[in-house]
């Protein structure tokens, strides 16, 4: 089902970029946030995402809704927009958002379609393209770290990302499969070493970033797990400040004292080793997708490579939604979407244009 009205709700860095890609992808876009947005390349309405009647009366012809709101709005906005049978899509990593959108996609008119963001999302879409070259798979290995280019300070980080969405992954627990077993473990654990491009980074359980990939591939694949990267020590520092200093305790302080110390960067980086291993004809394989991705010039803009990561991967999604590449009503899995069409879409595309990387 062909649509071109979509609303973007919220317009920070994210959710505005987004809003610029949808247009330029030559859909009708109205940006809505709680703030006085000007300049935009696209009409914008003031609205209080809690209020639902304004919501309503602001989705009111639109076709399709895009969250960019934090993580707790979505949802009230998923609501809205199943009552009027709109199109939704949006970056979320909560698990219990999900699985109320999850209920609400079994009567929908639309397609229902969270974790649209970077991990989960992008990240999912590429494992599932790997673990189909397999006849057998033995494991899905996904790891993810926006981080600064140039770090400083013992923690080697900057929050270019939601500092309430970094808090909860560091937290949270996380879903696994291992040995065939599907299970949580605590954040902040199973640590490894990886290299990329020759940057050595540390990676750690962290909640969220598999979105709905344990369920899909129970019983089918040994072992999938999610990860952060970052640079060495790191953990070891988050351990320290959230379980020994008891920070966990009170999160919003939390993210406050770490966004006042490690403010955002125009110079990051968006790591990802995607990995999976299995057998082909009887012999064990690996197959891995490695990218480095860094800011790119869009729409006139040098944009962080956490923004555009993130705005392209949903505005790829929905764009597959308008071609009917994807079906257009019910809940969508990211796993279920097709990597080399999704690649090959107008904003699909920035994923070939701005990494230096190798992999299949």
């Amino acid at each position: 089902m062909s649509f071109t009205k979509v609303a973007v709700l919220g317009l920070g860095k994210v959710g505005h970029l987004a809003a610029e890609l949808l247009a330029e992808a030559g859909f009708e876009v109205t940006g809505v946030d709680a703030r006085e947005v000007s300049g935009c390349p696209f009409a914008v309405k003031r609205v209080d995402m809690t209020d639902t009647a304004a919501l309503k009366a602001v989705l009111g012809g639109q076709e399709a809704v895009l969250s960019c709101l934090p993580y707790h709005l979505n949802i009230g906005v998923s609501s809205v927009a199943h009552e009027l049978g709109l199109h939704y899509f949006d970056l979320t990593e909560d698990v219990p958002t999900t699985n109320h959108i999850r209920e609400l996609s079994k009567t929908a008119k639309g397609i229902m379609a969270p974790q649209c963001g970077l991990a989960p999302g992008f990240v999912g879409i590429v494992g599932a393209h790997l673990a189909e070259q397999f006849e057998k798979v033995r494991s899905i290995r996904l790891r993810v770290g926006a981080l600064p280019q140039n770090p400083t300070g013992l923690l080697g980080y900057a929050f270019n990302w939601s500092p309430e969405g970094v808090v909860n992954e560091y937290l949270n627990d996380c879903e696994v499969i291992e040995e065939g077993v599907r299970k949580t473990v605590s954040a902040m654990e199973w640590l490894e070493t990886i290299y990329i491009d020759g940057v050595h980074l540390e990676a750690f359980t962290t909640s969220g970033g598999l979105g709905t990939m344990c369920e899909t591939y129970a019983g089918r694949v040994e072992n999938i797990d999610y990860k952060t990267m970052r640079y060495p020590g790191h953990v070891s520092l988050m351990n320290f400040f959230f379980h020994e200093l008891l920070m966990r305790e009170n999160r919003e302080a939390a993210g406050k004292i770490l966004t006042h110390a490690k403010p955002p960067v125009d110079e990051d980086v968006v790591y990802v080793h995607v990995a999976a291993e299995g057998w082909v004809e009887g012999q064990l394989k690996r197959r891995e997708f490695v990218r480095a991705y860094y800011p790119l010039e869009i729409g006139g803009k040098r944009r962080t490579a956490i923004a555009w990561t993130t705005s392209a991967s949903v505005v790829a999604v929905i764009e597959m939604v308008r071609l009917g590449m994807i079906p257009a009503k019910g809940f969508l899995k990211q796993e279920e979407i097709p990597l080399t069409p999704y690649l090959a879409t107008k904003t699909g595309n920035y994923y070939n244009l701005g990494h230096r990387g190798r992999g299949q």
